[in-house]
């Protein structure tokens, strides 16, 4: 599955994703900008799950990703579709791609420091012959409300 995670406006996010997924057992990969994987760190960030992304060129990193699923048994990759804790409002697709093309459905996590919770479900899949805007529209909806760590950071409909 998927699993997409918003607002995304700390690096505690992400430790919170890793360490509730370990608690589970629940072996999960992750997306990070190729500058998290430095030649003396890459053996690291590869052995704790991280798949590096050149930001630069989108280029094929959807089919990669589809084809990670397709030859493994279980694939856990965990997605921050705002690509950046200083722009949690504008989403990249390739999230929707991959779990749409690779036929997987998406884990909805939320991040509420407002609260102080963090919230996984629903469990949805990319509806056929939806366009793009419509199916984001849906996924950001189970965001509305939440409030990211940073002051000021919401997530909710685009």
């Amino acid at each position: 599955m998927v699993l997409v995670g918003a607002p995304h406006t700390t690096n505690l996010d992400f430790l919170l994703t890793k360490l509730t997924a370990g608690a589970l057992g629940v072996r999960l990969h992750w997306v990070g900008k190729k500058s998290l994987f430095p030649r003396w760190l890459a053996p690291l960030t590869r052995h704790l799950g991280g798949i590096a992304v050149d930001r630069t060129s989108s280029q094929g990193f959807v089919d990669a990703m589809v084809g990670e699923f397709r030859r493994r048994d279980r694939f856990y990759l965990a997605v921050m579709p705002a690509g950046s804790r200083a722009t949690p409002d504008r989403w990249h697709s390739g999230f929707y791609y991959i779990a749409r093309d690779a036929g997987v459905p998406m884990l909805l996590v939320g991040f509420d420091w407002g609260r102080r919770t963090m919230r996984v479900g629903p469990l949805l899949r990319a509806l056929p012959n939806a366009a793009y805007e419509d199916e984001v529209a849906r996924i950001r909806e189970h965001f509305d409300g939440l409030t990211g760590r940073r002051a000021g950071a919401a997530c909710g409909p685009a």
